[in-house]
């Protein structure tokens, strides 16, 4: 009898293994001739040679999906075994319903884009290095960017995952605020947080923070960096000067991707300083590989009323 040992690690092991090891006992009465044992972080086989080798192609599968969609049912745990016994099989309806799916995150959430425009920040984030999303607020445009770049770090695509804000006094002074500079940098990027905090399980999210897998910061402490193999937002970009803009995208890379979010309608900075947001969009419009997607009003998933204070708002600015 040949004996093989599979270590689990980076998973949530009662989110893969199943409540009371259930998605493992599914796939053991499937191979009654071989033993399968959970033990802490390791699942061990023991069985004939070519019994452990379906094993382990079938464990690895199903690891690579928990990987990418964070969660994993019983019925997909069977779907992957008839897929393992007639590779050419169309049964695997559980594997296919999953494609529209941004990600899942945490408490069973499933994160899914809303609206049109941000399906094209999905298509064009898949196509493009650098993507703009400009549109007013609760269009979900900060949402579906952190979303884009934690499935592409599920999905290995990228080292880590860059996220950073300008830190622009709106109506308040920083200096004023109680405690250092991150306690008072954070309340400006508690979104950034919200949305991770919602992708993310809580023990595997300080981990990536702790080891800077993610990390999350002011504009300022991109300055002289290059930024490899990530996946790195700008969001409330709108708040950046020109000079501003021009540092953070030469940051960029090799193997790295870049969305910037914004709001044009929402600019922070004094009367006299120009917008880098604005200013990319008139100097960047014609480069290939950069992909320019619009929001507005109707991409609202905030309170109904949130639409519609955005459109009499538009509607004021125009009629001035």
């Amino acid at each position: 009898m040949t004996e093989k040992v599979i270590t689990l690690e980076d998973l949530e092991l009662v989110g893969f293994l199943g409540v009371e090891n259930s998605n493992i006992k599914e796939v053991a009465a499937a191979f009654p001739q071989s033993k399968i044992i959970s033990r802490g972080n390791e699942i061990i086989i023991r069985g004939s040679l070519p019994e452990i080798v379906r094993i382990h192609e079938i464990l690895e599968s199903l690891i690579q999906h928990y990987q990418k969609y964070g969660k994993i049912s019983k019925e997909q745990v069977q779907s992957y075994l008839i897929l393992e016994k007639n590779p050419a099989t169309e049964t695997s309806v559980h594997l296919k319903e999953e494609d529209d799916v941004l990600l899942y995150g945490t408490k069973g959430v499933v994160i899914k884009v809303k609206t049109p425009n941000q399906q094209k920040m999905v298509e064009a984030a898949a196509k493009n290095d650098i993507v703009f999303a400009v549109g007013p607020a609760g269009t979900g445009k900060t949402y579906t960017a952190v979303a884009i770049a934690v499935k592409a770090l599920k999905n290995k695509e990228v080292k880590k995952i860059i996220i950073t804000r300008p830190a622009v006094e709106a109506g308040e002074n920083l200096g004023f605020l109680p405690g250092d500079l991150k306690e008072k940098i954070d309340p400006y990027l508690r979104p950034i947080y919200d949305a991770l905090d919602d992708m993310i399980q809580p023990e595997k999210l300080k981990y990536f923070i702790e080891n800077r897998v993610i990390e999350i910061a002011p504009l300022a402490y991109m300055r002289g960096r290059t930024l490899n193999n990530a996946f790195i937002l700008l969001d409330e970009a709108q708040n950046t000067t020109p000079m501003q803009m021009k540092m953070f995208l030469t940051r960029m890379g090799m193997y790295s991707k870049v969305i910037i979010t914004g709001d044009k309608t929402q600019v922070d900075l004094p009367s006299k300083v120009k917008s880098g947001l604005a200013e990319a969009g008139r100097i960047l419009g014609n480069i290939k590989g950069i992909a320019f997607v619009e929001l507005d009003g109707k991409d609202v998933v905030r309170h109904r009323l949130v639409r519609d204070i955005i459109m009499a708002y538009e509607k004021s600015e125009a009629e001035k």
